[in-house]
């Protein structure tokens, strides 16, 4: 791949001569956005766009694609169509569309890149190299609210099941609902400890062979969640309509949700206040195989393999996620800064720290997504939340069901 200077090294020569940047002026790049116009993600990039024309004399078309764009790009990457960035689900980029992606490593070392380990390290594993930059990442766990756990007299965050139990109890004996669960996410909730049990080689095995009923942790995690119904720890209801149940939090009815961070910019919205959240990492069971990793994901932004401005394309993504636009968008947005070295909104404390602290992100639902009957799947684990399952070995046989 050709090596390029870094336009931020060319602004920065031509600021000290006292000269203007030039920096191919009259440029284009076209960008494929994944948000709506309006949406605050869009705000702050439209306005990024129209800084680093000022500043560089490229200009950057924004299509605003909307959330339906991941059926729009292997179509159109594989046209050869006018992209240059294009912005989606990381997961997707590094293997979906691997091979229509730019290799970013050597402008991200000339560029003094850093992000997220666990991203980059992801990507590269992915695609073979590194294609996408973090834009706005997410990471999963138990976000809860502080005035409940101080109401209920808890101190400490828990860190085992054992443990996690003892605080719902406390909870429940101070009239907070321990755990909202809306519908949506009954397959996430049932993932994060599922992996607790197995790992996600375990959870990897039991999707390729089935054999549920036959693996004694599977067993016993379908089974945890039954005793957590059984003991009246699920808010009135749950599992919900999204987002019902999750708003619970934020009006002071329940205490805690297992999502990825978004939740508390969503309960924030609902209730139309800012909660004191608190987040920690989901308790690690008994001779568990994954006792401590975090759920992580990332929008992120790549640069099409075929692209003319690769360079420029490649510096207004810089601009995006560095900095004063990228705190700005972590500011609009209430999401994690993509710089690690920006500020977190005060909801989102301790993300930065349990992303910088992962080299390695769990996966949304440990690939059981990717399962032919995964829609079926999800079927059973709201069914399992709402109590339809005499025990686990019920669960597990229903699963296996679906082979």
């Amino acid at each position: 791949m050709k090596r390029f200077m870094s336009m931020f090294l060319v602004l920065a020569m031509t600021a000290a001569l006292g000269t203007s940047a030039l920096a191919d002026e009259g440029t284009e790049i076209n960008f494929w956005s994944m948000w709506n116009e309006g949406e605050p993600q869009a705000t702050v990039i439209a306005e990024a766009a129209e800084a680093f024309e000022q500043e560089t004399g490229v200009h950057v078309n924004i299509e605003w694609k909307g959330r339906d764009i991941n059926t729009l790009l292997t179509a159109s990457l594989n046209s050869g169509d006018a992209i240059d960035i294009f912005e989606d689900d990381y997961n997707r980029i590094g293997q979906v569309y691997a091979e229509w992606t730019y290799d970013l490593t050597d402008m991200a070392e000339a560029a003094g890149y850093e992000g997220y380990d666990c991203f980059n390290n992801q990507a590269i594993e992915w695609a073979g190299y590194l294609n996408c930059i973090t834009e706005q990442p997410q990471v999963g766990g138990v976000f809860y609210n502080k005035a409940a756990f101080e109401e209920a007299g808890i101190e400490a965050e828990p860190t085992t099941w054992a443990e996690f139990l003892d605080v719902c109890a406390k909870l429940k004996d101070a009239g907070i609902a321990p755990i909202a669960q809306d519908g949506a996410y009954t397959n996430f909730s049932f993932y994060y400890h599922l992996v607790r049990y197995l790992g996600e080689d375990g959870i990897a095995e039991l999707r390729d062979n089935g054999g549920w009923a036959d693996n004694e942790q599977a067993v016993q995690a379908a089974q945890d969640i039954i005793d957590l119904v059984n003991a009246g720890y699920l808010a009135d209801g749950a599992p919900d309509e999204y987002p019902a149940s999750q708003t619970k939090v934020g009006l002071g009815e329940a205490a805690m949700v297992v999502c990825a961070n978004y939740v508390t910019a969503e309960v924030n919205a609902a209730v139309g206040e800012e909660i004191d959240w608190g987040l920690f990492n989901y308790p690690a069971v008994d001779g568990g195989a994954e006792p401590t990793a975090a759920y992580a994901g990332a929008n992120s932004l790549a640069i099409s393999s075929y692209s003319e401005h690769a360079q420029e394309a490649f510096d207004f993504i810089m601009f995006l996620v560095t900095g004063e636009y990228d705190q700005k968008m972590a500011d609009t947005a209430s999401q994690i800064p993509a710089d690690p070295h920006n500020t977190a909104p005060a909801s989102l404390n301790g993300t930065i720290e349990t992303l910088q602290s992962a080299d390695k992100p769990m996966t949304w639902c440990g690939s059981l997504n990717t399962h032919p009957a995964w829609d079926s799947m999800k079927t059973l684990f709201t069914e399992l939340f709402e109590g339809k399952y005499e025990d686990g070995a019920a669960f597990c046989a229903a699963m296996d069901g679906l082979y």
